[in-house]
């Protein structure tokens, strides 16, 4: 039997835009359509940064709603992870109360403040400049509220740092089993994908944990293929990067949901369904927006 890869798409995130590519979603029928082709293609999961009508992003909980519904409406055994991160200038309040109000069944948990800007990757040219803010505190108390409310964190990891800060605090005791975390890579404030610092990555990993991982970019693409050939999961789509291997614009998230199937065919696994992936993540059985 082939082992399971949970394929999970980012729709949007905060920097990627219509600009950048028409396929990157807005609206909430914007994202149900796209959630909806990538699941098709084989995602078992969407990460969902929710939009204003404007394209920026927003914390705005009827906004988050009126997005979550109508991605369940249209795929309604597709798992839904909302971001904590809901852009520049939310409160760590604003942050988490969104998810708490939602309450879907996994949502992203960052693990530390770093630089967060965006660079011209050529010459060095500073676009946008910010921190993004991730203090021991809002580990723990988004974290114990994401518990409370039975939904799974995927605890964001952008460096060797960030997976020891989530060690850290994990020692009180309140995360369940299995953890599930998530390498990322090629932000300007992150480290860059390189295959050593993956396996640095890994081995720090507690027992049972599973993990998968994403790459700004074309950091996107490596990344994924290590994170496949290693047993852990991928991630792809609009948020990360909006253009293919060859460098074409992608048509939507699903046409880089396509070429995860096929890396995966290639080294001998098959994407998992959302159940699959439910069991896997140890997604809570109890979780008011289970199906």
């Amino acid at each position: 039997m082939k082992s399971k890869v949970i394929i999970t798409a980012a729709l949007a995130g905060a920097a990627s835009s219509k600009e950048n590519n028409p396929a990157v979603p807005y609206t909430p029928e914007e994202f149900a359509k796209e959630a909806y082709k990538a699941h098709q293609a084989g995602a078992a999961m969407v990460h969902v940064h929710a939009r204003r009508d404007d394209g920026f992003p927003t914390y705005e909980v009827d906004r988050i709603q009126a997005t979550y519904d109508a991605i369940r409406a249209k795929s309604p055994d597709l798992i839904v992870n909302l971001s904590s991160a809901v852009g520049y200038g939310a409160t760590p309040e604003q942050r988490i109360a969104q998810i708490v109000a939602v309450k879907p069944e996994m949502a992203s948990l960052n693990t530390n403040t770093m630089n967060f800007s965006f660079m011209n990757r050529k010459t060095g040219k500073i676009l946008f400049d910010g921190i993004f803010e991730n203090t021991f505190t809002m580990l723990q108390d988004f974290g114990q509220a994401m518990e409370e409310n039975k939904v799974k964190p995927e605890v964001e990891c952008y460096d060797i740092g960030g997976l020891d800060n989530f060690l850290l605090i994990s020692k009180q005791g309140f995360f369940s089993e299995p953890v599930n975390i998530n390498f990322v890579w090629g932000v300007a404030g992150g480290q860059r994908f390189r295959p050593d610092a993956f396996l640095t990555m890994y081995h720090a990993l507690p027992p049972g944990a599973n993990f998968t991982t994403c790459g700004v970019g074309t950091d996107q693409f490596p990344c994924n293929m290590q994170s496949c050939l290693m047993g852990g999961h991928m991630r792809v789509g609009m948020e990360d990067n909006v253009r293919m291997p060859n460098g074409d614009l992608a048509k939507g998230s699903f046409e880089q949901v396509e070429w995860a199937v096929k890396v995966a065919d290639a080294m001998g696994r098959e994407p998992a369904t959302p159940d699959e992936a439910r069991q896997i993540m140890g997604l809570y059985t109890d979780n008011i927006n289970r199906p």
